[in-house]
């Protein structure tokens, strides 16, 4: 099988159902691209794919649960199975319950390890020898601007972001066939901080989101950027955050 044009890839993409994910579905798939949607909110996931093909793009969904590795191996084999191929995985799906260590909220702890560290070793070992096999793959790991720093309100969030960064760029150097990029936002208004941590934490960011929070399609944007490049050339890392961010 042939390796495909840059402007036309089939692109898995979890955490699907709002923020960054949906951003990033509708203009990969206004670009050209056929996405495939995955995350929990299947409901969601119906009403976006729907709203994409009615406007003639190509898009479909699976219900998807990146901390079951059966899952998501069922969400990848199916979009290999109706595609023939998966030229591109966003591992978007994430957590961000913000908490102080000493209240130790371990199960919040455990969620965020869970989703943002374990779902996205997940999403590799479903796509990773499929791709190896072709000698063609491209891997976009959402990380944060808080893979760079530690918040005192975040450590177990930055330790993750961290490590979602150190993956990214051990898998870049250990293969010279596929793409690995990591993508990092900044503030960024999405619905990260409704359930989970701290009420007052949480609703201390929300605030800080209207002042200064950039729009979700900034980040759906510099991925498209990413994918669009030759497939000989690798956007090894991209931060994006607002002006106003600190």
């Amino acid at each position: 099988m042939s390796n495909p044009t840059p402007g036309n890839k089939v692109v898995l993409i979890t955490g699907a159902s709002s923020g960054i994910g949906e951003a990033t579905a509708r203009h990969l798939a206004a670009c050209g691209h056929t996405v495939v949607l995955g995350a929990r909110r299947a409901d969601r996931l119906k009403q976006l794919a729907t709203e994409l093909t009615d406007a003639g793009h190509e898009a479909d969904y699976a219900e998807l649960d990146v901390t079951d590795l059966d899952s998501v191996k069922a969400f990848v084999d199916g979009a290999i199975a109706r595609h023939g191929r998966v030229d591109v995985l966003v591992n978007n799906a994430g957590v961000m319950p913000l908490s102080y260590m000493a209240d130790l909220r371990i199960d919040d702890w455990n969620q965020t390890i869970d989703v943002n560290l374990r779902g996205v070793l997940h999403g590799i070992a479903a796509v990773l020898p499929a791709m190896n096999e072709r000698r063609s793959g491209h891997i976009i790991n959402v990380a944060s601007t808080a893979a760079y720093r530690s918040d005192p309100t975040g450590v177990v969030y930055c330790a993750t972001k961290f490590a979602v960064r150190a993956i990214s760029d051990g898998l870049r150097k250990e293969s010279t066939d596929l793409r690995v990029t990591l993508v990092s936002p900044g503030l960024t208004r999405t619905e990260l901080t409704q359930s989970g941590g701290d009420d007052q934490l949480q609703g201390a960011v929300r605030t800080a989101l209207q002042d200064v929070g950039i729009d979700a399609k900034a980040i759906a944007e510099a991925i498209g950027y990413t994918i669009g490049q030759p497939n000989d050339v690798n956007v090894s890392e991209v931060i994006v955050q607002g002006t106003a961010s600190v």
